[in-house]
């Protein structure tokens, strides 16, 4: 079960990194052609992607991402671990981050991690349902060394994918992973 979240996360990821790159293909020439259209695109990024610098009801952390130079896969795991210590969730919940495995693409290398969530309790130490978060780290061949490596994330039954300091952990994202498992394996009998 676990494995086709897995596969479902990775080809989501793949499909949304592949289509970031046919649209730099497709749309470079287009951009260049006129100031006004870059002035566009500028705006456009503003509006969807950051937040009003204005709105202080909420904050999104973020930390320094690993360079080009600086990745090996043991390093992107200790980031994706500073990056969970910024996220807000109760002390009842516990995790365990693993490298998966990589994948060699013509312009990219692609590194694949599982942050798998649980909480254990004293009557139940193996929890019925884990709730699971596939890190993507996207290492780009042809840009310079000290470029920052690419990060997205998904959480499992979910599509939206996220990119770090773009948006904010919501804890009820893994409870709701996990109350869903366990409804569904209650309604299984044997």
């Amino acid at each position: 079960m676990e494995d086709m979240y897995m596969n479902e996360a990775k080809k989501m990821i793949d499909d949304f990194i592949d289509l970031a790159f046919h649209r730099l293909e497709t749309s470079m020439s287009d951009r260049e052609k006129s100031f006004e259209s870059i002035r566009q695109l500028h705006k456009t990024r503003d509006t969807l992607i950051h937040k009003d610098p204005k709105d202080t009801t909420y904050s999104v952390e973020n930390i320094e991402w690993l360079t080009i130079a600086e990745f090996t896969p043991q390093r992107g795991k200790e980031k994706i671990q500073e990056f969970i210590a910024t996220w807000q969730f109760e002390n009842s919940w516990l995790y365990c981050v693993d490298f998966l495995h990589e994948e060699d693409h013509e312009f990219d290398k692609r590194y694949f991690y599982r942050l798998k969530w649980s909480i254990p309790t004293r009557r139940m130490p193996i929890p019925r349902a884990t709730a699971s978060v596939y890190f993507t780290y996207v290492v780009s061949k042809i840009r310079p060394p000290d470029s920052p490596v690419e990060v997205f994330y998904v959480f499992e039954t979910n599509r939206l994918i996220h990119k770090p300091g773009l948006s904010r952990f919501r804890e009820m994202w893994l409870k709701d992973i996990i109350e869903s498992k366990v409804k569904m394996i209650n309604a299984v009998t044997f």
